[in-house]
């Protein structure tokens, strides 16, 4: 036991822990079953995992700590807030579980690493001290509430459903609803099927940092 104990890390374990949910979600992840999967007993991953809720904290961080490390020197504030964007988005939307675990455990490092990196970019797009908390938060809410709601609707989905089935059906029962009552949800119908999740996500960043470009105080 003393050998296998050795050979395995904090590292092994929580890649472990990241398939077993990518395959089943956090009811999947459990000691036993991370146990088999690792070949070990559960008394050697205790010894570097207190528990599951550590476990979860740490598989979000090593998922969405890429996230933090796109981008390049020469970017511009924008194009750093929207890089992370994208990247949160996507480890999100391949990572699905992450939406729930974001959701329960809201001051974990890889939230706060988030906040971190589009403050600072926010910092240097000259945003007042006064009104930066809230640019911030409106920015992180945003990228991290979509993403879990584009997570949440491809996993309420059935296994191997057509997107585009789903999105022509769901712009049907738009454009028929009563005129009087909706008239604007099926003025745009048309546009729900033909959508792109990730391009419609950006574009709302993008809105989000022409409302912060307004708080800058003239040149």
């Amino acid at each position: 036991m003393a050998a296998r104990t050795q050979a395995l890390s904090r590292e092994r374990i929580v890649g472990a822990a990241v398939e077993l949910l990518d395959a089943a979600g956090e009811s999947g992840l459990t000691f036993r079953a991370l146990s088999a999967q690792l070949r070990t007993g559960p008394g050697a991953i205790y010894w570097h995992v207190a528990n599951k809720d550590e476990l979860l904290i740490a598989a979000t961080d090593a998922v969405l700590a890429p996230a933090l490390a796109v981008g390049g020197a020469d970017d511009t504030p924008q194009e750093a807030i929207r890089a992370v964007a994208v990247a949160v988005f996507d480890a999100i939307d391949g990572h699905p579980w992450i939406g729930s675990e974001l959701s329960r455990a809201s001051l974990q490092p890889a939230m706060l690493r988030i906040f971190e990196r589009i403050g600072r970019q926010v910092q240097a797009l000259g945003v007042p001290v006064a009104a930066q908390f809230a640019a911030a938060s409106a920015l992180r809410n945003y990228i991290l509430g979509v993403g879990v709601q584009n997570a949440a609707n491809a996993r309420a989905a059935q296994p191997g459903a057509d997107r585009t089935e789903l999105l022509e059906t769901a712009a049907g029962v738009w454009a028929s609803l009563d005129p009087g009552e909706f008239p604007f949800t099926r003025a745009v119908a048309g546009q729900l099927s033909g959508h792109d999740d990730r391009v419609q996500f950006l574009d709302g960043v993008d809105l989000i940092l022409a409302g912060i470009a307004g708080l800058r105080p003239p040149q």
